[in-house]
């Protein structure tokens, strides 16, 4: 008896490089590719779905409610925070994220942010293009700070395999390495330090952490008044972690010594954004989302999405993150 094709739509290809393309699958399947994918084009590019593929595509419950056969959503990220879990497991639809894939790209994205900040280069560079070298007269000159790292704090918010890796950096830079507990947590392991106590004692925080409603905007005006050290704020997790009209006033006003974002809570940032507005400043560096971006880590992504959709074929699905039906 010949097996019908699943039916798999991948809503935003563009999500990733060209270079990108997923190997193919093993079982009978067509596959629907669409570039992007607006928000009110959900329901019916999804409505005969078996399997969605995608990266940052809003799917709640009034979508999925238009796909009566979908089985499987695969990510082709860690995060889900754009995706009704609840509703997933009502339906026993399974959603698997991609774990582990960028553990070499996000540290190294975040020390550039850190070591570019802590030595002001972009300030120095500035100036160089505007001819500061040779109105100095001399073959050098000290306009903005230089901090060595060695020594140095580093408090890691999050503690999953990019923490981690982080911390592993850190210390070979031989700086102090503190893992933060989660924020309101009163039973604190040795192992880790009060949220608390790092935002006070770090000279750079760096968030490693996803998105939910217990992390969001989980550093605001409070947070930023206990930096008593005025450290480097860097973000390479996700949009929203940070309150993003209180980082531009703890900037201004000297709280912190700098800020490296690679994630803003809108996707991209209408120009009114509150970061729109310190893109001149030497101590602010705005990438976009591209932290987990080299292709080393872009091809194990794909590879990874793959295994999972396979996994999910043989009805023993991994990296699950919602697809248990409610008792």
């Amino acid at each position: 008896m010949a097996v019908s094709p699943l039916r798999v739509v991948f809503l935003d290809r563009d999500a990733l490089p060209d270079y990108a393309e997923l190997p193919a699958l093993s079982f009978p399947y067509v596959l629907v590719k669409h570039d992007r994918t607006a928000p009110e084009q959900v329901a019916e590019r999804i409505s005969q779905a078996d399997i969605i593929i995608t990266n940052k595509i809003v799917l709640r419950a009034a979508d999925l409610a238009a796909a009566p056969q979908l089985k499987m959503i695969a990510l082709t990220a860690t995060g889900s925070d754009n995706i009704d879990l609840n509703a997933c497991n009502q339906r026993g639809i399974i959603v698997s994220n991609v774990r582990g894939y960028a553990t070499n790209s996000v540290p190294e994205h975040t020390f550039a942010l850190i070591l570019a900040l802590r030595r002001s280069l972009l300030a120095y560079h500035q100036s160089v293009m505007a001819g500061r070298w040779q109105a100095s007269g001399q073959f050098s000159y000290f306009d903005y700070p230089i901090q060595d790292l060695a020594g140095s704090t580093l408090g890691i918010i999050g503690r999953g395999s990019l923490g981690e890796a982080v911390a592993e950096t850190a210390r070979a830079l031989r700086m102090k390495v503190q893992f933060a507990a989660r924020k309101d947590s009163s039973n604190i392991s040795t192992d880790y330090t009060s949220f608390t106590h790092v935002l006070r004692s770090s000279d750079v925080i760096t968030l490693h952490c996803p998105l939910n409603d217990q992390t969001r905007n989980m550093i605001g005006p409070a947070e930023f008044a206990l930096m008593e050290r005025k450290p480097l704020l860097i973000n390479t997790a996700r949009g929203g972690l940070v309150d993003e009209v209180a980082l531009v006033q703890a900037l201004q006003s000297g709280q912190i010594s700098g800020a490296g974002f690679d994630a803003v809570s809108q996707e991209p940032p209408a120009p009114d954004h509150p970061f729109m507005a310190l893109l001149g400043a030497s101590n602010f560096i705005l990438t976009p989302h591209v932290a987990w971006a080299s292709p080393q880590a872009v091809l194990t992504l794909v590879n990874e999405v793959v295994s999972n959709i396979e996994a999910f074929y043989r009805d023993q699905p991994r990296n699950v993150v919602a697809g248990f039906r409610a008792p």
